[in-house]
């Protein structure tokens, strides 16, 4: 088992409210903004997210199922200890009852692109099972405290978890 990551204690107050059922409400509709202008104005290298909260961060640009246009988003980043070119990205969606739209992108277009602190790169995406779950979630529940209780709130619908894997990389 790993250890479980030390944050600071303002970030530990971030996670608190990020987990908790009105913050997780709160975020999901408002977090994209700030990520977004804090993104621009970085350069591509942090969100608002990844500032005050201490957690990887992930923008991921996607193809639209239906639309096929690009989708971007940031999402949260769960390293692979085992190969760290790779990530995983869970499909909790702030422990809401729907699975987030990129999830459905990533099904229907596995070819994503993605940028983790300034630095772009191709991906090819697929969803976790057996104990390649088992170890990303493990790694997940480590890094972030809100997705033990998003799972608690879900009541029974599987958490799906898509595996990143490196093509090529741009930057």
């Amino acid at each position: 088992m790993m250890p479980e990551k030390k944050y600071a204690p303002f970030q530990v107050l971030m996670h608190k409210i990020g987990s908790s059922t009105p913050g997780a409400w709160l975020y999901a509709r408002t977090l994209h903004i700030s990520d977004g202008i804090v993104l621009r104005l970085s350069g591509g290298r942090m969100t608002m997210t990844s500032l005050l909260s201490g957690l990887p961060v992930v923008i991921v640009t996607t193809t639209g199922a239906k639309s096929g246009l690009a989708r971007t988003v940031p999402l949260l980043c769960i390293r692979d200890e085992d190969n760290p070119a790779n990530f995983a990205i869970i499909a909790t969606n702030w422990g809401q009852k729907r699975y987030p739209a990129w999830y459905f992108n990533l099904k229907a277009n596995p070819q994503a692109t993605c940028s983790i602190a300034g630095k772009v790169a191709t991906y090819l995406a697929h969803e976790a099972a057996d104990e390649e779950y088992t170890r990303f979630w493990d790694y997940a529940v480590h890094t972030y405290r809100g997705y033990p209780l998003y799972k608690q709130r879900i009541h029974g619908r599987k958490i799906p978890i898509m595996v990143m894997t490196m093509v090529d990389q741009r930057s």
